[in-house]
């Protein structure tokens, strides 16, 4: 055998050897990557806290992180491409999608149960007593739709107030000004609301129509489909979150953690989580059917998507089918 015969054979060698372990250097960097996640301030998205603080992602075997901002500003790192996942209601998740950054709602986190409301200053104790005056929400967005539900159930339509639109974090001062009879707002913002003007009071809440707002971790489905193994992990830790809080043993400690996470004492947090009706898989596995209304999550986004459209927050009706999959929420 010649020199260049042998030099030949070792590169031959060499490259058998080297190109699989590269490429297996390769996958595990990829594998190694973290899902990113952003979440903001809503008991149902604070209790991530609680699998954070107690490491059980790396339990699970699952590399997580998880970046906190201000709620508009999740969705709008998520659209920008910055996180893989992003913490939000079923209605934003069209409206985001429709702005074309697509996403496939993998797990309802909860629905709000009367943490979202329509606030009557002094003197205004019904839906009914609205009619012929002005209230305040953020047009097209979930406090609206509460309101026509409410109007709706009191035999009214929309034209019987005129709305008056405001940024929900105005709603405190908006209601002080006296110039409106009511206004919509979701907690923390309710309570401030209610705070700025002592008498004001919920004429409606989302306890009143449970499944008008779900909440959801909506996941690039790119995503999705590459790291499905990983995302049926963050489910599990999700239950298992779910199961600490609502076990009266454990809930002090995972109240103690989610009002750490917002600044705020134990005893100020507790009465906003019971605002909000936190989902198991198993509960979750009845809502994320197929059926018509809001105690479905395809019925609840599809009124979700109506609404958008007749509100002008876009133009075309959604595809409403493409942003769910109910997979990751059933698997063993």
């Amino acid at each position: 055998m010649n020199l260049k015969h042998i030099g030949s054979t070792l590169k031959t060698l060499l490259t058998r050897l080297l190109i699989p372990a590269a490429a297996a250097l390769s996958i595990s960097a990829h594998a190694a990557q973290p899902l990113k996640i952003g979440y903001s301030d809503w008991p149902g998205w604070v209790a991530w806290q609680v699998a954070i603080d107690k490491g059980w992602f790396k339990e699970a075997g699952v590399p997580v992180t998880f970046e906190w901002f201000d709620y508009s500003a999740s969705m709008d790192a998520f659209s920008a491409g910055k996180i893989d996942a992003v913490t939000m209601t079923n209605g934003d998740a069209l409206v985001t999608g429709a702005a074309g950054a697509r996403s496939v709602m993998v797990l309802i986190t909860d629905y709000s149960n009367g943490n979202d409301m329509i606030i009557g200053k002094p003197g205004v104790r019904a839906i009914k007593d609205l009619k012929g005056k002005k209230v305040a929400v953020e047009t097209g967005f979930v406090e609206h739709l509460l309101l026509l539900n409410g109007l709706k159930k009191a035999g009214m339509k929309e034209s019987d107030v005129t709305l008056v639109n405001a940024k929900t974090n105005e709603m405190p001062q908006m209601l002080a000004s006296g110039d409106v009879a009511a206004v919509g707002a979701w907690q923390p913002i309710a309570g401030q609301t209610m705070k700025s003007v002592p008498g004001a009071k919920p004429i409606y809440t989302s306890a009143d129509e449970p499944g008008l707002i779900y909440d959801v971790l909506a996941v690039n489905p790119a995503s999705a489909k590459q790291r499905r193994a990983d995302w049926i992990k963050v489910a599990k830790v999700w239950d298992r979150v779910v199961k600490y809080i609502n076990d009266p043993k454990t809930q002090p400690d995972a109240v103690k953690i989610m009002a750490a996470r917002v600044g705020v004492s134990p005893e100020a947090y507790l009465p906003l989580l019971k605002g909000t009706r936190l989902l198991s898989l198993d509960e979750a596995k009845k809502i994320y059917v197929k059926g018509e209304g809001f105690r479905t999550l395809y019925g609840s986004s599809k009124i979700a998507d109506d609404f958008n459209v007749a509100n002008d927050v876009y133009k075309a009706p959604q595809d409403v089918n493409a942003y769910l999959d109910s997979s990751f929420t059933f698997a063993k």
